[in-house]
């Protein structure tokens, strides 16, 4: 019996050596399995260039410099910079990003990366952040300054909240090269088509009309 454990062991190690060697983690919200190639649309991830015909460009982008606007109804924007912006990204599991906030409450709202860790540094303003752990929920936050840094595990929800009177600005690293963001109301009120409201009314314990008020608030968010 005993030599039928340690073998049943030894099959569940190797099946899980392999699965960590060979199944790459998802660097989209899905990818559905086909059974012709020709068919085939999206890889996980992005193809590869021919490297003889690779150009220092590819590894390069401009522009970080500038401030985003911020006069949208939340007073941030996020400059993300990742695959799509710089090809080079490409199977190296990175990204960036530019934070700029508005004075007065400028406010990237509570939003996940289900794909990457977040390093967020300020470099101009003070900024609130924080972020809430799995069930059951505790929340972790701090005031930060320029040269301060904060780390949001993966898929976590988090936030950061302006709350000086001049702007605010910070830079992001993010694990992944394609992080991806769901930001919590949005996804709660704004999906197209709309989540049915007598969800939303009882998840939130709300009454339908006020649900169906936020749904038309978040439709074209």
């Amino acid at each position: 019996m005993k030599a039928i454990h340690f073998l049943v062991l030894l099959a569940l190690a190797v099946a899980f050596s392999f699965a960590s060697a060979f199944d790459p983690s998802p660097l989209q919200d899905f990818c559905v399995a086909i059974p012709e190639p020709k068919n085939a649309v999206f890889v996980n991830g992005k193809f590869c260039k021919n490297p003889n015909l690779t150009v220092a460009g590819d590894f390069s982008i401009s522009g970080l410099n500038i401030p985003a606007f911020t006069g949208n109804r939340v007073g941030s924007n996020v400059t993300l910079v990742n695959v799509d912006k710089i090809p080079g990204l490409n199977t190296l599991g990175i990204s960036l990003a530019r934070l700029d906030f508005a004075p007065n409450g400028g406010l990237n709202p509570p939003h996940t990366h289900p794909r990457a860790t977040e390093i967020l540094v300020v470099v101009e303003g003070t900024l609130y952040v924080g972020f809430v752990t799995s069930n059951p929920n505790r929340l972790f936050t701090k005031v930060l300054y320029p040269g301060d840094v904060f780390v949001f595990p993966i898929g976590l929800i988090h936030f950061q909240f302006n709350i000086a009177k001049t702007n605010a600005v910070a830079f992001a690293g993010l694990s992944s090269q394609n992080p991806g963001v769901i930001t919590i109301a949005n996804a709660v009120f704004g999906p197209n088509p709309p989540i049915n409201p007598d969800v939303l009314a009882k998840a939130f314990q709300l009454d339908n009309y006020a649900v169906e008020k936020l749904q038309k608030l978040f439709a074209n968010a």
